[in-house]
């Protein structure tokens, strides 16, 4: 991978930018995915920051209703604490086909999306049809049919904010996220009809990208695809987006010898395994960050975050981007050789570093700095 300044200065924009659009804000928000419980004012108010982003697997909503899925409490909650909210509603489809319209696996969806608009539709500032179909779907499932399915969810959606929430209605509609866009092989028919359909409806604002990259490079593949693809006024959002894969490639290799050397370790010993022993016993925030600073692979990167927002922002078509904000359970369970690193990309360590003594998580190594300065756009 390239270092980090000739990135920067050969990625300074995208060519022949167009005029902003008029959603284009280019805020950068705190992602927390599914993890709603992570939600700490303190840790917001640290960052500095306005935006907060959570999803809904829809599923939970037959358990509990949808007063009941803690992702609708907590991002009501948000919002009623002044900050701007954006809530992606996602439908897993790992195991399974689409349903066909009419069918009754069309009509329990549509009914799972009855119960949660009423409670969202005007409160929340965008809400995000769909989170990652063309990953939660099966490969010989990415066909018409998924198409169809969203697109139902959309015009369900859409009837509902135009028959309740008028013209006025400050929640903005997006539709959601699209994978991998540097592989030849995503850009498929389906995600043709995907970004045709975005253009065609003019109730949605845009479309959710999530540049989850080896090198920073490939996110340009992701704007070049979908600008095009969508009517001057419209906007992107990216939710998601990490080095991760970058990060991921490192795991099975040996630790820097300047942090082995420090801490006592073998000179064998593999980054994997310094992260696992940090899950199990957190470290002080001073060996978390040696890790990190020590380690090449990572401190040539530590302003990827800066780079990539200019990217987005120069673009002036960036409406919110929100970045991976806190370390969660899923993260950190039965982590291995194997696991991807996802934790690295956190704001903040509550989980590989001990907590503050008040309670609170502790920043990250690096991220917290960038993070509040790309709050003043």
């Amino acid at each position: 991978m390239k270092a980090f300044i000739p990135i920067v200065l050969a990625l300074a924009g995208i060519a022949n930018a167009p005029a902003f659009a008029e959603n284009a804000t280019g805020a950068l928000g705190a992602n927390y995915n599914e993890h709603f419980e992570d939600v700490d004012y303190r840790d917001l108010e640290k960052a500095q920051t306005h935006w907060v982003r959570i999803f809904l697997p829809m599923p939970q909503v037959d358990a509990e209703g949808a007063a009941g899925p803690g992702a609708v409490r907590t991002i009501l909650d948000v919002h009623e604490h002044g900050y701007r909210t954006l809530l992606t509603l996602k439908w897993p489809y790992n195991h399974r086909d689409f349903p066909k319209p009419g069918s009754d696996g069309m009509k329990r969806e549509l009914a799972r999306l009855d119960q949660v608009l009423p409670m969202v539709m005007g409160k929340v500032d965008i809400l995000e049809i769909g989170n990652e179909p063309f990953i939660e779907s099966r490969t010989e499932d990415r066909d018409a049919d998924l198409n169809v399915f969203y697109e139902t969810m959309a015009r369900r959606v859409i009837a509902y904010r135009e028959a309740h929430c008028g013209g006025e209605c400050p929640t903005r509609l997006y539709m959601g996220a699209l994978n991998q866009l540097q592989k030849a092989g995503r850009r498929t028919k389906t995600a043709e009809r995907w970004m045709a359909f975005v253009k065609a409806t003019p109730q949605i604002a845009g479309v959710d990208i999530h540049p989850h990259i080896t090198d920073i490079e490939e996110s340009r593949a992701f704007l070049s695809y979908v600008l095009p693809r969508m009517r001057a006024d419209q906007s992107f959002i990216a939710t998601e987006f990490s080095l991760i894969w970058w990060w991921n490639d490192q795991m099975k290799r040996p630790v820097s010898p300047t942090f082995a050397k420090m801490y006592g370790l073998p000179s064998d010993t593999r980054n994997w395994q310094v992260i696992a022993q940090a899950l199990k016993e957190p470290f002080g925030k001073s060996k978390w960050d040696d890790f990190l600073a020590l380690s090449p692979w990572f401190e040539e990167h530590r302003h990827y975050l800066r780079a990539q927002m200019k990217i987005f922002r120069d673009t002036g078509r960036l409406d919110v981007a929100t970045y991976g904000f806190k370390q969660g359970s899923s993260m950190s369970a039965n982590f291995g050789p194997d696991k991807t690193p996802w934790l690295i990309n956190s704001v903040f360590a509550p989980r590989t570093v001990r907590p503050n003594p008040d309670g609170s998580a502790p920043y990250g190594y690096a991220w917290i700095e960038d993070f509040r300065a790309l709050q003043t756009r």
